[in-house]
């Protein structure tokens, strides 16, 4: 069942993304070269605590950290560690925070210095599908109505969609109903009402395979080990459309 917030449910839930958006900040200004995912994790936790707030994901279901910190070819659920970023590299960070009973989440991808052409290429074009994806949660639209817009816009650029993880309901739990895929058919799907709060997340690789997992369980992998890209951006839709409460940009 889809849960419509409240006016003091939405507040709060505003309140935890501008608190996001700060962390989030200050966290991409630490990604340089040399610096490990660990320090930037540890970073993160010591700002959302600061904060009166719980990291999110630290224990969900065992994940060990409070930060997914996905390098290159690694598409989601990236597990903080010692590996060092490197000039090149692109970052996925995806963060997420409980305060006062409510959650906000959200990711962003980090170009670290000079990135080839055709890396920031499939990142900017991941971005634009957020940023479309986003538009169309508004009252009177479907759930299929905002994963086909991704999906066309996706494939037009010659990339391809993660089928395997999705978008989400957001509120009282990190996870609610419905599941936002990035692909699908316009007008199917749960129908959206003022007070829905979702999470949009594309999800954007070169090849059209199946993701891997990797056997920590958690880090998921690009089958040919080409780059990936994801943006999340957190969006109620409200009587005069969709409002972003905070998203992943460049």
């Amino acid at each position: 069942m889809i849960k419509i917030k409240s006016g003091s449910e939405l507040e709060i839930m505003k309140e935890n993304a501008s608190i996001l958006r700060e962390v989030m900040d200050k966290v991409v200004s630490k990604v340089q070269p040399a610096v490990t995912t660990q320090a930037l994790d540890d970073y993160a936790e010591e700002l959302i605590l600061a904060a009166d707030g719980r990291p999110a994901f630290k224990n969900y279901r065992g994940f060990p950290s409070s930060l997914c910190t996905s390098l290159n070819e690694e598409v989601v659920h990236g597990i903080p560690g010692e590996r060092e970023i490197e000039a090149g590299d692109i970052l996925s960070i995806d963060v997420g925070i409980e305060r006062k009973g409510l959650y906000a989440d959200f990711a962003t991808t980090v170009p670290v210095g000079k990135v080839d052409e055709g890396t920031m290429e499939l990142v900017t074009a991941t971005e634009e599908a957020l940023t479309r994806g986003l538009s169309q949660v508004s009252p009177g639209n479907r759930v299929g109505d905002v994963s086909n817009s991704i999906e066309e816009y996706v494939n037009s650029r010659g990339y391809s969609v993660v089928k395997e993880f999705v978008g989400h309901g957001i509120g009282r739990d990190m996870h609610e109903d419905p599941q936002i895929p990035n692909y699908g058919d316009p007008d199917t799907g749960k129908r959206i009402k003022e007070g829905m709060v979702f999470c949009i997340e594309p999800m954007v690789k070169l090849d059209d395979e199946k993701v891997e997992v990797l056997d920590d369980g958690w880090t998921t992998v690009t089958a040919g080990r080409g780059v990936s890209a994801h943006f999340e951006g957190m969006v109620a839709a409200t009587k005069d459309g969709p409002e972003v409460y905070v998203r992943g940009g460049l």
